[in-house]
């Protein structure tokens, strides 16, 4: 019997804790004397073990049995114990949280792994192997591109290619879910990777490379690619191997018990893929402006709280309208924003997708959207250039951004009794940025000064991305002019004529643009919080190019 994958230690509360598992083989799965039996997805076999019992404020070492045998950790592991830390009154308003998106496996090969550098959560893990648990994170949320469906390692290529007898299929991207299992082993599988997941609470969001670059651009993007005849077994794979791999392990042993799909997975008898394939179907179908299933979750942490927002697949395109989520997945997300806000110190919302970009380029993706929907050759060439120049942010969901900014404007108006900030946590666009956002006052033009209300709370996008990537040459120059405040205003004159709505807030680059590998650590203690941008050094470890502190 053999661990294959795992354990990956996901959502945790203060006596509750999922650890995730793929083996071999049908097993019975036991960590600190709770167990779960695995299930079957063609030939494959996973568990998600709900430890109950545990002790608030508690560190407690775990292995892993697979019917009785201890599989984890592993003989001569140079690693220290896998650890459940819980949360609890003590820990309430302390918390520390890494993040980061875009992290590309090793590939093996010595050219392109000098391109990509060292990967920053490799670098962090082996700083964790230094330290006491006392001062290791709380929580590590990946914001996206957890595994590159479209773009793979020269190994898995060839692999893929020597296998291929249906030439209907690409010969470079993984179609199946059997493909997708073997790029999950592949990217997870790193032996740093494996330990820092199975002792951190890791909170998950897909964005487009998890399926593919693009996803759900635009509606005429869902149109051509619904074409290709290969493309309803990469959706229904891709978003099954979503649910098994990263979305069920975000749900906490309660929100497990009441979900239909979860139960019906569970219950049901021999291979669930026809399970897997009618959730997936359900997920990628739009009915009546809305998606079939949510994918967007909630974490207490405390006094804080993080709220992932599902910012591909929620995305409503087919019926005409452009929104970036359907009105009830948008109503999900504003109860839980609203619920108890006054007892909160901090409030993360994350979405894979920037809520706030450089302004100029911002700008365009909105003036983008507008020339897209209008009819004829114009409407024709902007659709292009919205898809050649990924202009698929918040931005270039007007709509949406407008909404999601005025429900962050309504949080941020509840200080001092409400949460003393609001930090949006992203990834994507390979480079790493801290923006203070500022409402009122003069929203036309970016703002200068560090002046803020005191009757509100300190609002910021946080982005950090690539974790492990290689940044174009041309993105450089792009977003550093992007990030000019005297591009934006000339931006923001011209969005305007051609437009453009006037926006509630202004904002403006307090770190970066950072470029290269990076992992970010946003630092809570009670109604303070900074942010620290953290890259890989010539002596092997982690170095500190950016600190800001958010409630200054």
């Amino acid at each position: 019997m053999t661990l294959l994958l795992g354990p990956v230690l996901r959502h945790v509360a203060e006596t509750t804790a999922m650890v995730w598992v793929q083996t071999d083989a049908p097993a019975e799965v036991t960590v600190l004397g709770s167990t779960a039996r695995t299930f079957e997805v063609q030939g494959h076999h996973y568990a998600l073990v709900a430890v109950q019992g545990l002790t608030p404020d508690s560190t407690t070492e775990y292995q892993v049995h697979l019917d009785g045998e201890q599989v984890w950790p592993e003989p001569d592991s140079r690693f220290p114990p896998s650890v459940i830390r819980t949360r609890g009154p003590a820990t309430g308003q302390r918390l520390r949280v890494i993040f980061g998106s875009c992290r590309y496996p090793k590939t093996g090969d010595d050219r392109i792994d000098a391109k990509l550098g060292r990967d920053a959560l490799d670098c962090y893990a082996e700083r964790m192997t230094t330290q006491p648990s006392e001062r290791w994170p709380d929580v590590l949320i990946l914001l996206g591109d957890q595994v590159y469906a479209d773009e793979l390692t020269p190994d898995a290529r060839q692999r893929l290619t020597g296998r291929r007898t249906n030439k209907k299929r690409p010969p470079d991207e993984v179609v199946s879910f059997d493909e997708y299992v073997g790029l999950y082993r592949h990217t997870w599988g790193d032996p740093e990777i494996r330990w820092v997941m199975s002792t951190l609470p890791t909170a998950m969001i897909f964005d487009d490379h998890d399926i593919r670059d693009d996803w759900n651009t635009s509606a005429a993007w869902r149109v051509a690619v619904n074409k290709k005849p290969w493309w309803r077994d990469r959706i229904r794979a891709g978003l099954a191997s979503y649910w098994v791999y990263q979305h069920i392990g975000n749900l906490s042993p309660q929100q497990l018990d009441e979900d239909v799909d979860y139960q019906q997975i569970l219950s049901a008898g021999g291979d669930r893929w026809p399970l897997l394939a009618d959730l997936a179907d359900r997920a990628d179908r739009e009915v009546d402006g809305e998606k079939g299933l949510r994918f967007s979750f909630r974490w207490d942490l405390g006094r804080s709280r993080l709220l992932m927002v599902d910012s591909r697949n929620a995305r409503i395109l087919d019926d005409g309208s452009r929104k970036m989520l359907g009105d009830r997945e948008f109503g999900w997300v504003q109860r839980h924003v609203d619920d108890d806000l006054e007892s909160l110190d901090h409030l993360i919302l994350a979405t894979s997708l920037p809520w706030l970009l450089p302004p100029a380029i911002g700008d365009m993706q909105t003036v983008n959207e507008i020339a897209a929907d209008r009819s004829g050759i114009r409407g024709v060439m902007a659709e292009k250039i919205r898809q050649a120049a990924d202009f698929e942010h918040w931005p270039a969901f007007s709509t949406s951004f407008l909404r999601f900014s005025e429900l962050i404007e309504a949080a941020a108006g509840h200080a001092p009794r409400g949460p003393a900030t609001v930090s949006v946590l992203s990834g994507d666009v390979h480079h790493s940025y801290a923006a203070r956002a500022r409402f009122g006052g003069r929203p036309d033009v970016p703002d200068d000064s560090d002046e803020s209300d005191d009757h509100e709370a300190r609002v910021h996008q946080l982005v950090c991305s690539p974790v492990h990537n290689y940044v174009p040459f041309y993105v450089k120059p792009v977003f550093r002019l992007g990030w000019s405040s005297w591009v934006a205003r000339r931006a923001r004159r011209w969005a305007r004529r051609h437009g453009a709505p006037d926006l509630p807030m202004s904002w403006r680059n307090l770190s970066g643009p950072l470029f290269g590998n990076t992992i970010a650590t946003l630092e809570i203690t009670e109604r303070h919080a900074g942010v620290v941008f953290e890259q890989p050094d010539d002596e092997g470890g982690l170095s500190a190019v950016s600190s800001i502190g958010l409630t200054d």
